[in-house]
């Protein structure tokens, strides 16, 4: 019992200091003439507020200064400017090699994460016996954690033992080193992500497919619309902004692999992912400045990326409310 005290002491301690620092907050607000409601919200969302600067805002901005800097975590800090990004993109050669392996991971996983999603959505948007069940079971993939699933695949993938080699053997194909020739690891990782299609994204897309209004599609039925004119010129635009959201989410979620990847280990010949480099160099080779560095330049990869979707948004999302300004236009 005494093995635990300490730490049983602090978890009762946490809640009483962040009470105290959200009452000392509402004090110090109605000190400053703030109206009691706003002082009284504010205090209620300090917990949230002192974790989100202690753990978020306060060490994204701490990176953005480490990326300037030579940092060996564990002796002080030595600024160098652009003298880590400099090395970057002129004399590293793993950096290139990741940001393509990166890149192309995200642009073959992007579409089959989002279209697949939606394939399996329509095809459990059926009012039949046991579909429910089928819900369930799809979303089980949603739940169980990425370090349960690496192992898995990891055992799937094995290049002597491996299921999907043995598939493969019964059409003649020779067993495959996935993981250790360089030439099958993106396929591999593409494989795997067909994973994802089955969990939240088709759950999302399901909920949006039941809110297209049923009186379209039997309207356009009676005007002898087919199935494919149905799905292209109804649900598609009626779901077209749950799709935005999806490409988006799917797009920071590709770029970002790190778990799976991490796990199954596969030959660095073929570049680690950006996010494994980021990990290798900050806390395996304790350069902080350069792995900050390499994080703030996915970072502005995944900026430029996503403006660019939404750029692209106004051409193919449709949204309700400009229908409707267009008839009170008119």
């Amino acid at each position: 019992m005494e093995r635990y005290m300490g730490t049983f002491v602090r978890w009762l301690l946490t809640p009483v200091g962040l009470f105290i620092l959200g009452l000392g907050l509402y004090y110090l607000m109605r000190l400053f003439r703030w109206e009691k409601q706003q002082a009284t919200g504010l205090a209620l969302i300090s917990p949230w507020l002192f974790g989100f600067l202690g753990f978020t805002a306060i060490p994204i901005f701490y990176s953005l200064y480490l990326s300037f800097t030579d940092f060996s975590l564990f002796g002080k800090e030595k600024w160098v400017g652009l003298g880590n990004f400099i090395k970057l993109f002129t004399n590293d050669v793993e950096f290139w090699p990741s940001v393509r392996i990166t890149l192309s991971y995200a642009i073959f996983t992007l579409p089959v994460g989002v279209f697949g999603s939606l394939l399996v959505a329509l095809l459990i948007n059926r009012e039949i016996k046991g579909i429910r069940i089928f819900r369930t079971i799809l979303y089980l993939t949603a739940i169980l954690p990425d370090t349960a699933v690496a192992i898995i695949w990891r055992q799937l993938f094995n290049g002597e033992t491996g299921l999907i080699n043995f598939f493969l053997s019964l059409f003649g194909v020779n067993k495959i080193d996935w993981f250790g020739n360089p030439k099958y690891v993106l396929p591999a990782f593409v494989i795997i992500s067909i994973w994802g299609i089955f969990g939240t994204n088709t759950i999302i897309f399901l909920a949006s497919l039941k809110d297209v209004p049923r009186v379209l599609y039997e309207a356009a039925e009676i005007d002898g619309a087919s199935g494919f004119r149905r799905f292209v010129h109804i649900t598609i635009p009626q779901i077209s902004s749950v799709i935005l959201v999806q490409v988006v989410m799917s797009l920071i979620g590709s770029l970002q692999m790190f778990t799976v990847a991490q796990f199954l280990r596969p030959t660095t010949q073929a570049g680690l992912f950006m996010n494994q480099l980021v990990y290798t160099r900050g806390f395996t080779q304790l350069h902080m400045g350069e792995a900050s560095a390499i994080a703030w330049v996915l970072f502005v990869i995944i900026l430029v990326l996503t403006l660019l979707v939404f750029r692209t948004s106004p051409a193919w999302v449709h949204y309700e409310t400009e229908v409707k300004d267009v008839k009170n236009a008119r």
